[in-house]
């Protein structure tokens, strides 16, 4: 993606800043190994779970079937029998979401935890923030690939739907074929249905763990947290308009790789800070970090509008400018 981002800070030139991020190559320094390890142990499975999600087909056909011929045992078999497989891809998802629930608040410790500027944390530690612009970016692609694919809710309903059945049918009998057969248990499944009723369920869990971080640490101002957000949307929107920086993207994923952490961060940040990210206050520009997604090619950035439109917090709010809410209309 080129090697360095140049961000000017500061009211002149004689007191600006320069903060440099390089989001492909950076690697680990000693102090930030430990974690480093940690959260990469989990992100080297994302791409794995993005494509069994983009080649997850469901199997609304064989349901259809089934529903429509409630009293055809051998269409019941056929349909449960392709759910099952389905469920155990939905489960591994599942629990994918609650290993980054886990690492979340390790890179916000890493990256918020200092007394130093939020600028220059992210300049000593850019592997961590590598990681954690890494997670942002995954959050967003998988949930538009989830937003999509109404058959995942339509399959794990009907999965519910007959071991439920099943259940009921063996208890005179004593048969615990139905329990033999169920993917996740009755508690894991109840947590399931709650993350997959989300539109954006990787998002909704990392919003969660965003808040839980900074509520639970009580002694850390947050400012620490919302500064470290608002500063890496603003090194993301810059790497995207300066046309030098653009130039070195080696291709247009880069460009939607930078965009969807842009898009991330301010999510996060509307969640976390008490007055949200489209007030005229916010420490993130949203004109301008509307405007550079609107000057996409048309349909390549429409998931992450609809993030915005529909998992911030703050966007309805009467302190949000109509201007603001026009532009997202």
């Amino acid at each position: 993606m080129g090697n360095l981002l140049r961000l000017i800070t500061g009211e002149s030139k004689e007191d600006s800043q320069q903060i440099f991020l390089d989001f492909e190559n950076a690697r680990p320094t000693p102090e930030e190994q430990e974690v480093w390890e940690v959260v990469n142990t989990v992100l080297e499975n994302s791409s794995k779970v993005l494509d069994e999600l983009k080649n997850y087909r469901g199997a609304s056909d064989e349901i259809r079937q089934a529903i429509s011929n409630s009293r055809d045992d051998a269409l019941q078999e056929v349909a449960w029998q392709q759910v099952l497989p389905l469920v155990a891809k939905l489960k591994h998802f599942y629990e994918f979401s609650m290993e980054l629930e886990t690492i979340v608040p390790q890179l916000l410790h890493a990256l918020c935890v200092s007394g130093t500027s939020a600028d220059q944390r992210l300049t000593n530690k850019q592997a961590l923030a590598k990681q954690f612009a890494e997670v942002l970016h995954f959050t967003l692609k998988f949930d538009d690939l989830k937003l999509t694919n109404p058959n995942i809710q339509n399959d794990f309903s009907y999965y519910r739907r007959t071991l439920s059945r099943k259940r009921i049918a063996n208890e005179d009998s004593g048969v615990s074929a139905a329990d033999d057969q169920a993917q996740v248990t009755t508690e894991m499944a109840n947590r399931m249905s709650l993350f997959y009723a989300y539109p954006t369920p990787m998002l909704k869990t990392l919003s969660d763990a965003t808040s839980k971080f900074v509520s639970e640490n009580k002694n850390l101002p947050i400012e620490n947290t919302t500064d470290m957000l608002s500063t890496l949307c603003t090194l993301c929107r810059v790497m995207v308009e300066n046309e030098e920086i653009a130039q070195k993207f080696e291709n247009e994923e880069t460009k939607l790789f930078v965009l969807s952490v842009m898009v991330g961060v301010v999510i996060l940040y509307d969640h976390v800070h008490p007055v949200g990210a489209f007030t005229k206050v916010s420490a993130i520009d949203m004109r301008a970090t509307i405007r550079v997604l609107k000057d996409q090619p048309q349909g390549t950035v429409d998931g992450l509008f609809n993030a915005l439109r529909y998992t911030t917090k703050h966007l309805s709010d009467d302190t949000t400018p109509k201007q603001i809410k026009m532009l997202l209309a």
